[in-house]
């Protein structure tokens, strides 16, 4: 339908094609003003009148349309109110199947997206399920729009952090101790190593020595290493099951260190090092930006020439479109060099198809998580008492539902994606369990119950045909036509959402055809003794039972299917 007025709009605007109209097209506040609004500011200057006056001649020039009941002017905005019986029927047929929201724009098209990335010996703690949630939804957000998405957790698996672990657990480690407690016995002694570093600061030099160790392929120092972090992808993997999340690519910063000497050579070869304090750096001045620093003193490769080894070496297995990397905010100035570099090396691709996608931290009492100190909340302890509380719910609410554990699983770890992802990812996350567990509020376990109320009517009306043919006519009350408005937007807003790599566009979505369908719902009776009337609105609930499974699972989210 809208498609169709910027057609008819365009023809009657010289200078104004299709696409720029529909762009201009709004949707009214209310109801009663229209389905879609056209303003005629910008078409002052053109025709030379008052908006109010050309949206009069609008109107007359438009005339009487098929598609449309009425065409209305409200000072400087040409209101314009589609045929319901029509607009239903569009969205009804086009919203009946399994592949609606889908598209090929991504067709033939590569993303690698970069996400996860915890660091080896470390729990995985909260700060990482933020990058870990988002990237996950971006990964399946793109997967819906065709493109090839290459999943990748770039562990934090090599650096100087290492050689103090090593130095830990010669001095205060066993490995019965590793064995039996994993990361957690890994961050104790790496606490302690922290906390004898400030008494003793040659522990740190006997640190920088172990790495020095590594990086020259000492097997000894290599092994120790290897332990560590088979120990910790153990854990990890655990952490992930609990999410439903998997990756394609686990290559860490270690694969990389062997390709570090590419980017040496190519900074070389374009004159870009400049030795300071004994460390090779770039200078970024000119780009208002403090240099990079691509090798140590030691000889020793830091991260950035690691993430810079990375960039080459995915453009050349994946020939990305875009690459795209899901950190928090703090690290804009560590990826901003780490691209412009890219580009000085003569790749003009990087400033389009390299991304960083930042976000806010997590809120906690107590300060910014620190693992040296060892103040610190766990991703696993907090989507397991996101379980178990809504086991207890279950248990006061609806203790004879089947499958409790499994839908307390769904509900638990759905309630922390959806808090995660409902707002804008550069905003902070604070963890409230009363409003994340709140079945009434704007919260995951809202949206996943309208989904099993919808599913709990579909069980009940056995007679109800999905493939029948309907009587459009039925479903041009005010509640339906509502409803029918936020189904026929799903597929925009996952391209909208893709554009601005922001998974709550998804999320707000599914919130809102939540509200709608419950106003939907609350109105109109779904199973009555007239079939046509009944047949109509069961056809309506399951549309709507499929864009919020749909939607959802963008986020990574499970929807059960009796709550």
């Amino acid at each position: 339908m809208k498609k169709k007025i910027a057609e008819v709009l365009a023809s009657k605007i010289e200078g104004f094609d299709a696409d720029k109209v529909e762009q201009l097209l709004e949707i009214p506040p209310k109801a009663d003003m229209g389905d879609f609004a056209f303003p005629c500011f910008q078409l002052a200057k053109i025709f030379r009148k008052a908006p109010n006056m050309i949206a009069a001649d609008l109107a007359k020039q438009i005339g009487e349309q098929t598609f449309l009941s009425k065409v209305e002017v409200k000072g400087a905005y040409l209101n314009f109110f589609v045929d319901k019986t029509l607009f239903v029927k569009q969205v009804v047929d086009k919203a009946n199947s399994d592949q609606y929201g889908k598209q090929n724009v991504g067709e033939g098209k590569t993303i690698c997206i970069d996400y996860s990335s915890p660091n080896v010996a470390k729990k995985f703690h909260v700060g990482h399920l933020r990058t870990t949630i988002i990237g996950n939804s971006l990964y399946k957000i793109f997967t819906k729009l065709g493109y090839k998405v290459e999943r990748i957790n770039h562990l934090g698996d090599w650096g100087t952090q290492f050689g103090k672990l090593i130095v830990a657990y010669k001095k205060w480690g066993s490995k019965e101790a590793v064995e039996k407690n994993g990361i957690a016995e890994l961050m104790n002694i790496y606490v302690k190593f922290h906390e004898e570093a400030e008494k003793d600061d040659s522990l740190n030099d006997e640190a920088r020595a172990w790495f020095t160790k590594m990086e020259q392929g000492d097997e000894e120092a290599l092994s120790i290493w290897q332990w560590f972090k088979d120990i910790s992808l153990v854990e990890y993997k655990k952490t992930y099951e609990m999410l439903g999340i998997e990756f394609d690519s686990y290559a860490g910063e270690s694969f990389y260190c062997d390709k570090s000497k590419r980017v040496i050579d190519e900074c070389n070869a374009h004159h870009l090092l400049e030795e300071s304090e004994g460390a090779y750096i770039i200078r970024l001045d000119e780009y208002n930006m403090a240099p990079c620093i691509v090798m140590k003193k030691d000889g020793s490769s830091i991260y950035a020439t690691r993430d810079l080894a990375a960039v080459l070496y995915r453009k050349d297995t994946y020939q990305f479109d875009r690459c795209i990397y899901v950190t928090g905010l703090e690290q804009k100035l560590h990826f901003a060099q780490v691209f412009k570099v890219i580009e000085l090396l003569g790749y003009d691709w990087a400033p389009e198809q390299l991304v960083h996608v930042p976000y806010g931290l997590v809120s906690l009492k107590g300060g910014k998580l620190s693992t040296r100190k060892g103040n610190i909340i766990y991703a696993e302890d907090i989507l397991s008492e996101s379980i178990q509380r809504i086991q207890e719910i279950i248990e006061e609410k609806n203790p004879n539902i089947p499958d409790k554990k499994e839908v307390a699983h769904k509900v638990g770890i759905g309630a922390i994606l959806f808090n995660d992802l409902y707002n804008q990812r550069i905003k902070d996350v604070v963890f409230d369990w009363d409003k994340i567990h709140n079945f009434d509020g704007e919260t995951g376990p809202y949206v996943q119950y309208t989904y099993a109320r919808a599913a709990s009517v579909l069980r009940r009306a056995k007679e109800f045909d999905e493939t029948a043919q309907i009587d459009y006519s039925v479903l041009t009350d005010d509640a339906s036509i509502a409803l029918l408005k936020e189904i026929s937007r799903y597929p925009e807003v996952i391209e909208n959402a893709a554009e601005r790599l922001e998974p709550s566009v998804v999320a707000r979505y599914s919130m809102a055809v939540a509200q709608a369908f419950n106003k939907f719902y609350h109105d109109n009776q779904c199973i009555v003794e007239d079939k046509n009337i009944s047949n109509a609105r069961l056809k309506l609930l399951s549309l709507t039972k499929y864009i919020l499974k749909d939607s959802l699972g963008l986020l990574g989210i499970e929807c059960p299917e009796q709550m």
